[in-house]
């Protein structure tokens, strides 16, 4: 094994170096896209359904999964989301550490199941709390595409593109609770109480349960290989890239190494996260995501307030477009398409990633972390995004600074002018966010490839050792040059993971549907017997 991974980057190495050594990256943006541009071309071929709109077949599979989803778990997106906030509040700590059975006399058979016995403390299995798993799976997401994704997709599909966006955000919803239930229950726990989790193992491990385990295999091989060339290049690289672009912006920085030292510094301080694992990751992310996410929203809502009047304008706006599409190109299909599309690749509902970061929580029931889960496209989507859109529509109503069915390529830029046209220099906060929410997307993608890693090539300190010297190498180049290409073809391999992941979910949503009922029945024995008189134990730990 280490002499296959030495191999590995022995042949890696020398095209590092030869990136570096470019005086400029066009020649090797063009040869990368030679060589993988057929690769990026099949994942977001676009089918077309008439001469006036095309849609991407894997936004197709993405919609189509979360539409099964939200109808086979009956609207658990409505259902779950009370208990949601129960959960992450500690309100089932109890029972998640010691079963409702042993607690309150549930009579249902759970113990006797292979169910991982995990508790809420450093030495139980399991090795983060559910608000953790929370933050650091959104760490991943909440980013760029809050802030210039949604003006890129107002600026296609015009303001009524932002009920779409919601739309796929609350069917999304149903996605992640399905895929991190399955995470919980097929992880795999170490000795030293590491958990090894994500599709990979529920793939292999569930569908080798349903007399699949031969594809359950390939899929599960499929995915880790996603995952790392995702966690490299838009996990990565291009997070780097556009940290660095905004830092230098922000101090007016010269000189064509600005980049290169500023990926040098960003790297050391990556480092020091990674070298953690998920516990340190998940501390960071647990304390940069609430704060950067509430000062976001803060100046959002201050802005909202200030011009309180136009709200029902915007959303008159917002829904009149929805169902009109005039003046938008592929009218109404056109705004559809731009919402959901902005929608689903914002929250990654689908893809999988998530249930890497969710699967290392501590909990004894695995639908109650699917059930946390299902919080992240609310406030990914549902929450930030629309923010953002109402801010953009309401203050374009006097500064006009957009023309909607015009594509801008600047999202940054343009979420900045609408900030700062209520709250003056706003943007040197909106670059800070920038910067911080790239940091934090890529500790928590370092993760989510280290995972796959794991699974492809073993668990161990050399195998650790090679991918977070890789990641940090590509931190630096990622800062250094542009890449358009390379960005493309990890962006590719990030929505590749969905056609594994979702054949998955779906082979496997009974199995999700019994851990639902199983915890909601814990709920149920836990409420009737303090009901009942019983002293809830929850208060006494």
């Amino acid at each position: 094994m280490k002499k296959y991974l030495l191999s590995l980057f022995a042949i890696i190495m020398p095209l590092l170096t030869f990136a570096q050594e470019l005086t400029t990256s066009e020649k090797i943006d063009a040869n990368f896209k030679s060589w993988t541009g057929w690769f990026v071309d099949a994942i977001f071929y676009e089918i077309p359904f008439s001469e006036s709109f095309q849609i991407p077949w894997v936004l197709i599979v993405l919609m189509g999964g979360a539409i099964y989803f939200t109808i086979y778990f009956k609207l658990i997106n409505i259902t779950g989301f009370v208990t949601a906030f129960k959960v992450v509040s500690g309100k089932y700590e109890d029972i998640e550490k010691h079963g409702a059975d042993t607690l309150y006399g549930d009579v249902t058979p759970n113990e006797g199941e292979n169910i991982i016995e995990t508790i809420r403390d450093d030495s139980a299995d399991g090795e983060v709390s559910h608000f953790q798993a929370l933050t650091a799976a959104l760490s991943a997401t909440v980013g760029l595409g809050n802030i210039a994704g949604v003006a890129v997709a107002l600026s296609i599909g015009g303001p009524g593109a932002t009920f779409w966006m919601i739309l796929a955000g609350f069917l999304g919803m149903a996605s992640k609770f399905a895929e991190c239930t399955l995470g919980v229950k097929y992880r795999d726990v170490g000795e030293d109480g590491t958990v090894y989790g994500g599709p990979m193992y529920y793939l292999s491990k569930g569908l080798k349960e349903k007399g699949a385990g031969g594809l359950g295999k390939v899929l599960a091989v499929l995915f880790a290989i996603f995952v790392i060339g995702g966690s490299f290049g838009g996990g990565n690289m291009f997070q780097a890239n556009q940290a660095a672009a905004q830092f230098v912006k922000l101090f007016e920085l010269t000189g064509g190494n600005a980049g290169m030292y500023f990926g040098i510094g960003m790297a050391a301080i990556v480092a020091v996260v990674i070298i953690g694992g998920i516990k340190r990751i998940a501390s960071v992310t647990e304390k940069i995501v609430p704060f950067m996410a509430g000062i976001y929203v803060l100046a959002a809502l201050v802005i909202l307030a200030a011009n309180f009047t136009l709200i029902d304008d915007a959303f008159a706006l917002i829904y009149n477009g929805a169902f009109s599409g005039l003046g938008i190109a592929g009218g109404l299909i056109g705004v559809m398409i731009q919402g959901i599309r902005r929608g689903a690749f914002s929250n990654e509902a689908g893809v999988g990633s998530a249930a890497i970061a969710h699967s290392a929580v501590r909990t004894k029931y695995p639908a109650s972390e699917g059930i946390v889960a299902l919080l992240e496209p609310f406030v990914d989507t549902v929450i930030i995004c629309t923010m953002t859109a109402l801010v953009i529509i309401i203050t374009n109503f006097d500064g006009g600074f957009m023309e909607y069915g015009v594509e801008i390529k600047e999202g940054v830029e343009l979420t900045a002018i609408a900030f700062d046209s209520v709250i003056p220099h706003f943007s040197i906060v909106l670059t800070i966010a920038v910067i911080l929410f790239a940091f934090s997307s890529m500790i928590s993608w370092s993760y989510y490839g280290m995972q796959g890693w794991k699974y492809l090539f073993g668990r161990g300190k050399v195998t650790d050792l090679v991918y977070k010297v890789l990641f940090l190498i590509f931190v630096v180049i990622g800062a250094s040059i542009s890449l358009g290409a390379v960005i493309n073809f990890s962006d590719a391999m990030i929505f590749a993971m969905v056609v594994p992941n979702i054949i998955g979910v779906i082979f496997l949503t009974p199995v999700v549907r019994r851990e639902l009922n199983k915890y909601m029945t814990a709920i149920k024995t836990k409420k009737e017997a303090i009901d009942s008189g019983a002293d809830d134990i929850n208060k006494h730990m």
